[in-house]
């Protein structure tokens, strides 16, 4: 990869770079691939007047914003393998799933496209009111003006996309800010939106640290809405210094999947095997805890025993590869860190642990006590924890009883027990017959309680961003 040097991205253009730069370094090797110099507070002011100039001016219309994200979607697909590379050095994700994401950013950009083409008003009959005669009304969707993009690190391409795309498709101005660790898939975007000829302003880069640039946007009253996905904590912060603007939040998470002793077990363990660990476990969805009815229990930990130890591990780059580095040496100390409390605590470590920098094995604990933090945080590392339960009842009453509510998966072959778990569980999401982390982006996707609140997914999204609006017509 060429070395680049990321400032901020204002009005149609990279500023000039100045003053003190971070490195954006390869997450495996630890090697700089990339400069970062944080935007100034000159820097975001100019950012949010470039939006809010084109915000109140004329919109672009709506034929020329699906041309543009079509033809967004067409460049990404020409320039995949770069952007595939770009993902797995500065995330971390295996070629595999950088291939993927990838993929998904494209479907997700025509896809919107579509949704574009939907957004619709609706007609509100005052016939039969009293007085209500010779009156006609009517609500039409409008953007809501500025749009604060704040992304995650884990999906670096699609994430960014995920917020990006609706808000232009409804007729906002954007201003997105990705985390340090992954900034470039991001200033990718500007290019290629100001190539496929999205007019000057309309989307806007800022780099730099949430206690700094993060603030700044906060407090700036002209942002009309903030779309953002991290922890809870943050998410928490942001809600506090928002007042009444609205935002959507997808928040953290400890994603379970429930299997039943009916269940097709062979499927269970493959599909939990892939879901806890992909990209190293750091998707809010990943599965971090596994409750099995009594049953079924001996038969599920052999075999996702067996499973988890088959997952190779390491270079992201190599094609073998199921789980590449967590996002920093950091996040690596942490992870151990809280394996280590819980075997400490009494919990038997089945598989992994084995550390190398920022690359932590695969590992799969039983008999986590209650007070651990395996049990009670979200881990955000290749960490699964696996318990037995005498019922579905009692795995329901698990999941609702954590503070958080994004997603769960649930494996039945019993359609009653199937709805009973849609009625009683509280996420945002319930897969049958999938784990918790399975996902098409069509889909509306957020979660409830802790996790947050707001849908992401293009027709979601773009009802999220816009405001309705009534017209009542009285007559001559």
């Amino acid at each position: 990869m060429t070395m680049r040097t990321i400032t901020s991205f204002v009005d149609g253009a990279w500023r000039p770079a100045s003053g003190a730069v971070v490195e954006v370094k390869d997450k495996f090797s630890g090697d700089p691939i990339a400069l970062l110099r944080p935007s100034s507070d000159d820097d975001v002011d100019h950012a949010v007047r470039a939006a809010q100039r084109v915000a109140a001016g004329a919109a672009i219309p709506l034929i020329d914003r699906i041309d543009i994200l079509r033809r967004v979607a067409d460049a990404i697909g020409e320039r995949a393998r770069e952007f595939a590379d770009v993902i797995t050095d500065e995330a971390g994700s295996t070629i595999a799933e950088a291939r993927k994401e990838v993929e998904r950013a494209i479907v997700m950009l025509r896809v919107t496209a579509e949704e574009a083409r939907r957004i619709d008003g609706e007609i509100v009959p005052l016939e039969g009111e009293p007085g209500g005669a010779g009156k006609f009304a009517f609500m039409l969707r409008h953007p809501v003006g500025i749009v604060c993009a704040i992304t995650a690190f884990n999906s670096p391409l699609n994430t960014p996309i995920h917020k990006i795309a609706p808000a232009l498709a409804a007729g906002n101005a954007v201003i997105v800010k990705p985390p340090t660790q992954t900034p470039i898939c991001s200033a990718m975007l500007c290019d290629l939106f100001a190539e496929a000829g999205l007019p000057a302003g309309w989307l806007n880069y800022i780099a730099g640290t949430g206690s700094t640039v993060g603030e700044q946007l906060l407090s700036d009253e002209r942002i009309s809405f903030y779309h953002f996905t991290g922890s809870t904590v943050v998410g928490k912060h942001i809600a506090s210094r928002i007042g009444l603007r609205r935002s959507s939040l997808e928040l953290g998470s400890i994603a379970a999947t429930i299997i039943c002793a009916d269940s097709d077990l062979d499927l269970a363990i493959k599909d939990v095997a892939r879901a806890g660990y992909a990209k190293a476990g750091q998707v809010c969805t990943s599965t971090q805890l596994v409750l099995v009815e009594q049953e079924a229990y001996d038969a599920v930990r052999v075999g996702l025993q067996k499973a988890v130890s088959k997952l190779r591990y390491g270079n992201p780059k190599r094609e073998d590869t199921h789980v590449g580095p967590l996002i920093s040496p950091a996040e690596a100390d942490r992870v151990c860190g809280w394996m280590e409390e819980a075997v400490a605590s009494g919990a038997e470590q089945l598989v992994g642990g084995a550390r190398e920098r920022s690359v932590v094995a695969p590992a799969l604990f039983v008999d986590v006590p209650s007070e651990a933090k395996l049990t009670r945080q979200e881990i955000f590392g290749p960490v699964v924890t696996l318990a037995s339960v005498a019922t579905l009842g009692q795995a329901v009453q698990i999941f609702n009883g954590s503070p958080y509510g994004l997603a769960a998966g649930v494996f039945t072959r019993d359609v009653g027990r199937a709805f009973h778990a849609i009625r009683c569980l509280r996420a945002g999401t319930i897969h049958l017959n999938a784990s918790s982390s399975s996902r098409l982006d069509a889909m509306p996707f957020g979660g409830v309680k802790d996790s947050g609140h707001g849908k992401e997914g293009p027709k979601y999204a773009i009802e999220e961003m816009t405001e309705r609006r009534l017209a009542v017509w009285h007559g001559v």
